[in-house]
């Protein structure tokens, strides 16, 4: 992935020894075809962030792959914090989610996922609690990113399609202890203002860089809690 060249304290993006944040973002999928997702994991990939370092993957919208590609990223980078992003057209904030449900079910968008699974009434994980909260300090996120003029929002419902499947599936991995322990959550951000252009339908968008600006403020209160 692209590395961003721009840095927010002195220390050394490239310093493999930095504590880490692993900020992952969904390639495009159904009609889309870019993901703002994506392409801001791609912008902060190599980001210094005080004293961490924002390490950028991309992950494939495929309810049976994402949770394994992550925990071979999460074994890689051993993260203090791993943050996932996703598309949610239609939305005109950025929205810190604040729980993710055990369940897949496509049928309200009718959206299959990139190997054309269409689950409905699907565990994330068989004989799983019903669901996690995230524990990153979404509150102090969201009051970080709205002082820097970034329209931001708690959001409780991050659907039951691949994004809320991945916080579920990436909290089960912590903690069950597959993974080491380390802070998780999710992003959902909008259109992009090219995206909607593209589009032509007068959605909700935001600028690529304004989103990129939300979240390095948010993830920066979540390095320094």
């Amino acid at each position: 992935m692209e590395s961003s060249t721009e840095t927010r304290s002195d220390t050394d993006a490239t310093d493999g020894t930095a504590p880490t944040v692993l900020l992952t973002g969904y390639e495009p999928f159904g009609d889309f075809e870019t993901n703002p997702a994506r392409q801001l994991a791609a912008r902060l990939d190599g980001t210094a962030l005080g004293t961490h370092t924002v390490v950028g993957r991309e992950l494939p919208v495929v309810f049976d792959q994402a949770a394994d590609v992550l925990e071979s990223a999460i074994g890689e980078h051993n993260p203090d914090i791993v943050c996932a992003l996703g598309l949610a057209g239609g939305r005109n904030t950025l929205s810190l989610e604040r729980v993710g449900i055990n369940l897949r079910d496509t049928s309200a968008s009718e959206i299959p996922d990139n190997e054309d699974r269409q689950p409905v009434d699907e565990s994330v994980v068989a004989d799983g609690p019903d669901a996690y909260f995230t524990t990153l300090p979404v509150r102090e996120m969201k009051e970080a990113m709205q002082d820097a003029g970034v329209p931001t929002t708690l959001s409780t419902d991050a659907g039951t399609h691949c994004c809320n499947n991945l916080l579920y599936a990436a909290r089960h991995l912590v903690e069950t202890g597959v993974v080491d322990d380390c802070d998780v959550g999710f992003v959902h951000v909008p259109f992009s203002h090219v995206q909607a252009a593209a589009r032509d339908a007068g959605e909700p968008s935001m600028a690529l860089e304004t989103m990129q600006e939300g979240l390095l403020v948010g993830l920066e209160a979540a390095c320094s809690r």
